[in-house]
């Protein structure tokens, strides 16, 4: 029933956005209120048309402007704990990818550098001309082709526990089984997982790093229930090779902001600067200690502290030494 839902809210999206509508802040899928999947208190979300579709956001807090990418299987919920914190001194942006979470679903283009298009193409339309970006996992690739495309419009850039493709991710792919299985062509993995099978699936990757409340996943379990959403997360990881070669391609495009590589101690570690450091030259590295890669949520005071350092006044001070890449 509910992926039936789901794929007619899409087509009403879709229908809506052929006749010109595009949906402001305050007219999403989540009632007001603070509840589980819901915008944090004091954020509202919203729908912005962008090429090819459009992208679900969730927007709160006053200052410059921050924008949070998400990875999978995961949507914008997994940065709702940090994100109070970040909205004290920012206004604080977090999308669904497309094809994910609330975003409409797109035919095509879901390498990394289109996706850092259709999300830089969303900010601007909503009036944000200079930001800072967090990235995690996906969206940490994806934070590198912004902030490479897009330089003058990104101050920083935050990325976390995902090395890019070409730069070392491609020798590691071999880490987990999934990422083989998700790149898979069309339509084994769709076949395999049904809708039954998606909170067993999804459930292996994250008992990889247990979250504090087995409550947390829920809000993801629903949004991967639906087929299209699983397609299209697959569709990210079919793209690795295009991604590969957009990056190798790209390379002597360094972007001239510093970049905060960080890795969680449990998981990618030390070689998310070491990815960086090879496409970019101002590369700060923090290695998150007794914690996996599912940072923002397994690990919110490090994250948020660590973030508001970087990202703050430029005469924060490292509160120890595990914080000492986090500096302005």
């Amino acid at each position: 029933m509910r992926s039936t839902l789901s794929k007619w809210r899409r087509i009403i999206l879709s229908a809506m956005l052929a006749v010109g509508l595009v949906f402001g802040a305050g007219a999403g899928a989540y009632a007001k209120g603070s509840g589980l999947g819901q915008p944090p208190p004091g954020f509202k979300d919203g729908f912005v048309a962008v090429d090819g579709g459009v992208i679900h956001y969730v927007i709160g807090g006053k200052g410059p402007a921050l924008v949070l990418i998400h990875g999978w299987p995961e949507t914008w919920w997994e940065f709702h704990l940090v994100m109070p914190e970040l909205a004290k001194t920012h206004t604080v942006i977090a999308v669904d990818l497309p094809g994910l979470g609330d975003s409409s679903h797109f035919a095509d283009g879901f390498d990394k550098a289109t996706t850092a298009k259709r999300i830089h193409q969303a900010v601007t339309r909503l009036g944000f001309k200079k930001v800072g970006i967090i990235g995690h996992d996906t969206g940490a690739t994806t934070a590198y082709p912004y902030a490479r495309d897009f330089p003058n419009d990104v101050t920083r850039v935050m990325a976390v526990d995902s090395p890019l493709m070409g730069f070392g991710l491609q020798d590691i792919l071999t880490i987990s089984w999934h990422i083989k299985f998700n790149m898979t062509a069309a339509p084994l993995p769709e076949n395999i997982i049904d809708n039954d099978d998606v909170s067993t699936y999804l459930g292996m990757l994250y008992n990889f790093d247990p979250q504090p409340d087995q409550e947390e996943r829920k809000p993801f379990l629903a949004k991967y229930a639906d087929p299209i959403d699983r397609h299209d997360g697959y569709e990210y990881y079919r793209s690795f090779d295009a991604d590969s070669a957009n990056n190798i391609a790209n390379a002597a495009k360094r972007p001239p902001m510093p970049i905060l590589a960080m890795g969680g101690g449990f998981a990618f570690g030390g070689l998310v600067a070491a990815s960086f450091r090879q496409v970019a030259d101002d590369v700060r590295e923090v290695v998150v200690p007794n914690t996996g890669h599912f940072i923002p949520e397994i690990n919110p005071t490090f994250f948020a502290t660590c973030a508001n350092l970087f990202f703050g006044p430029s005469d924060g001070v490292p509160p120890g030494p595990e914080y000492a890449g986090c500096a302005p």
